[in-house]
Formats: C-alpha cells, structure tokens, sequence
C-alpha cells in the first residue's frame, strides 16, 4: 500500500494541508513542536482509525476549530486506488468512509491498511506497566485477525460487566458461571493467539536488534499469563470468594505481561537509553516483517524521532535496512535538517523531504 497524498483540516495543529508523497521515502524536519508528529499521527490515524496516543478525540480538533477532517488517496502496485476519509465534530461521532462509503464499525476498517509507528512514546513498553504492553499486542493482532478483535472486545465487556455484578452485596452464583463460561471461550482464543505471537516475534526482534548492534548482547521475550498453567474456566471458578471479596476479578488475561530481557535482566532495569531505543526499533521491525508475510504486501512505516539517543553506527545500520527494497513506503522525522540531507546524499534514491513550520507544510 502507498499513501499518494493526504488533506488535513483542523487536525491538532495542522489547520490545512494537502501534501503528496513518495512511494518510498519521506523525510519531514522541522523543530521541536512545529507538527512532525501531528502528520505522522494523521497518517496513523486514516489505518487505526484512532491517534497512536492515549488522548481523547476531542483533542485531535485544533483548538482554532469546531472540527477536523483527514483524507488519503492510497494506491496498491496493481494501479487500483483508495479513498479513507475522516471527520470528527466536537461532540459529535467519528465518521469513517472507504470510497464514499461510510463503515457501519470502525473496527472493519482495522487492517485495511496494514502501518507500523516507532515513536519516543515507545519507551512505555519498556518503563509502564503491563497495560502498555497489551495495547500494543492487541493493537497488532487487531490488524491480523479481525476475530482476534471480536474476541478481546467481547472479553473486556463481559469482565467490566463481571466486576460491576462483584461489588453487589450478594453478586448471582448463577450469573458468575455464566460469566465464567463465557469469558472463558473468548479468553482462551486471546491467549492461544497472544502465546502464538510472541513465539514468531522473539526470533525476529533478535534478528533486528542484532543487526542494529552488531551482535552486542543476548535479549530475549517472555509471555506471561495466569492461563499458561490453568483455563480461565479452572481459575475463575477457584477464586471466586476471593473475587467477592475484593470486588473485582483477580485472574485473566487482562492480567498478562510481557517481558523484555537483556542478558537475563529486565530492559528497563539494565538497558541504557540507547538499548532500550534499539530493542523498540528491533520490536517494530519484527512487527513490520510479520504483518508483511501475512499481509502479502508491504505496510507503511512511520519513524518519528528515531535517531535520537543512538549512536552513528546504529543510525546507519537502521538506514541501510529500511532504504532497501525489504521495506515500502517510509515516513521519517527529524529535527536536525544537516543530518537529514547527509543521509538523503548518501542514501540516494526516491525520496521527498518536507518543512514543517508552525503546523503548515512548507
């Protein structure tokens, strides 16, 4: 898939801009705060129909505004095009469109555009809590597998309807089991999958990490949940007093956790800021490689702020890799406009760079 070019209007500090890309690299620069992110985001926004970040909708309109709008003309090597459009209005609701067609689900539009985002905000996965790294496995094989999507959406309803019927003061025996039983058949797919994903994923990650570091240390990914040693249905049914008596449901899949490790120890308490940003970008690759073999084509990569805390070596591994023909269309950021053309001379090529000044593309 390639992103010819995109409209924006009112979208955060972006008031209007229609840009067209290249098919293979796009270089944005512009200082800190001048929309390198915002434009990234715009394009994330047209595939996940959502923001990478955690913020609420209301805040994507420019504050100028009373509401935005996104638009992207997308092409695939077979010469046939699409049109996903976006509108929001203050108060109002999300309205997706695929060819002037509006999604009755936003949730069908997920994986029609297969993107990967490396973004500073990455470091979460690494120093947050496991909520992090389960948004970040869901947001992956929510593009995989739109059952995988059915699935953990229908989870998430039944445990916040199960913890609302716990802090009753005599919460239905009979409503528990049927909880359990519900819960239970759509936990097992979440965990069957999950544990499936990570398997693929640890090898590949170890491949990227090596090659951006020249092979300098041993890391590894742990998948934890309370369901590698028992079923949901055995766990729910074992802790149900205790359950009743904290309120709330204590075992599930909406307790797992990945580890991140680095010569035996967790990432983020032995890694250094250049390690940590090495791993992230080794993550995304492999989640890059992974959806590219499902898929059958290529998604689209955004790098926002990549270069920052790695070293030169580093820097040019990652050039090398993703200017190849393994990888499609590319967006990069970045600040320092004398790196920019020292890599744009060196890579050559097909590329556009583009200035970003005050949230207007120059």
């Amino acid at each position: 898939m390639f992103l010819n070019q995109i409209s924006i209007s009112g979208f955060k500090n972006i008031s209007k801009a229609k840009i067209h890309f290249s098919h293979k690299l796009n270089y944005i620069t512009g200082v800190n705060g001048s929309g390198k992110t915002n434009l990234l985001d715009a394009v994330y926004y047209l595939s996940m129909t959502k923001s990478y970040f955690p913020i609420p909708d209301g805040q994507i309109i420019n504050y100028e505004e009373s509401n935005c709008h996104i638009a992207g003309e997308y092409s695939r090597d077979d010469q046939t095009k699409d049109i996903i459009s976006f509108s929001y209005e203050k108060g109002g609701a999300k309205l997706f469109k695929r060819n002037s067609k509006p999604y009755q689900r936003l949730s069908d539009h997920i994986g029609v555009i297969p993107i990967v985002m490396v973004s500073p905000y990455d470091n979460c996965l690494i120093n947050e809590s496991g909520e992090e790294r389960r948004k970040f496995i869901n947001s992956i094989l929510s593009q995989l597998d739109p059952e995988y999507l059915r699935r953990i959406q229908n989870y998430n309803q039944l445990l916040q309807q199960r913890n609302k019927l716990l802090k009753e003061e005599k919460a239905s025996k009979t409503l528990l089991d049927t909880f359990t039983e519900r819960m239970s058949v759509n936990a097992n797919y979440v965990h069957a999958k999950r544990d499936g994903f990570i398997t693929q994923l640890q090898p590949i990650v170890v491949k990227y990490y090596n090659k951006l570091s020249g092979n300098g240390e041993t890391i590894s990914i742990e998948y934890r949940s309370d369901l590698s040693e028992n079923s949901l249905e055995n766990l729910l049914r074992k802790n149900e007093e205790k359950d009743r008596v904290f309120k709330y449901t204590t075992c599930g899949i909406q307790r797992d956790d990945i580890v991140f490790n680095m010569n035996g120890y967790k990432f983020r308490n032995c890694g250094s800021q250049g390690q940590q940003k090495t791993f992230l970008i080794a993550l995304k690759l492999a989640q890059f490689e992974i959806m590219k073999e499902i898929y059958g084509k290529l998604p689209i990569l955004l790098l926002d702020d990549v270069f920052d805390k790695l070293d030169m070596n580093r820097v040019g591994a990652l050039l090398s890799m993703v200017s190849s023909d393994v990888f499609g269309q590319i967006f990069i950021t970045d600040s320092n406009k004398v790196r920019v053309k020292e890599m744009l001379e060196n890579i050559g090529g097909d590329y556009l760079q583009l200035d970003i000044k005050n949230g207007e593309v120059l």
